[in-house]
């Protein structure tokens, strides 16, 4: 028995060496008015404002486990909208080619409007590409999302789903990460 519980112990140890704990995320800022946009409605402006930061950890080489927990602010003419969002996730790393690794986060997406009451849900993946600046900073990317998103504004009628592949240009994200 006491063979057993060493070994184990010993096991722990080794994984527990190799894994490493990373912080990172990502901050938007932007600011644009209609003026010359819309000849109908020539004095719309909108401030957009979010900051999601991630912290994971590398359980191998090949896997991680982290989550993104962060806030967004939106003022479009006058109106406020603040949401809070979760999104943890599982990483896995499947091409290591020297200081670029690609992987795939599959996980759900999580965020809770606060005025408009409106609750966004995703299941599914985001193929991502990082690239190490340093033995400790990477510069990392994810690039579309593949799966299901259900958007359930306030009111009973007016669920909208989708499922699929969603590669536009909107929907790119760059983030600078730390390893401990």
């Amino acid at each position: 028995m006491k063979k057993i519980l060493m070994t184990i112990a010993a096991a722990f140890v080794a994984v527990s060496m190799s894994a490493q704990v990373y912080l990172g995320g990502n901050i938007a800022f932007q600011a644009w008015s209609g003026e010359k946009f819309n000849m109908a409605h020539p004095d719309q402006s909108e401030t957009v404002f979010s900051i999601m930061p991630e912290i994971g950890y590398n359980l191998s080489d090949e896997w991680a486990i982290g989550t993104v927990i962060g806030y967004s602010s939106n003022k479009w003419n006058g109106a406020h909208e603040s949401a809070f969002t979760f999104n943890p996730y599982a990483r896995y790393t499947f091409a290591n080619l020297g200081k670029v690794s690609l992987f795939v986060d599959g996980g759900v997406d999580f965020t809770s409007c606060t005025k408009s009451d409106q609750t966004n849900l995703g299941i599914g993946f985001k193929p991502g590409l990082a690239v190490s600046l340093s033995d400790k900073l990477s510069l990392v990317s994810h690039v579309g999302f593949v799966g299901y998103r259900l958007w359930n504004p306030d009111g009973d009628d007016n669920n909208t789903s989708m499922f699929g592949l969603d590669l536009d240009g909107n929907n790119v994200t760059f983030g600078l990460y730390y390893s401990f």
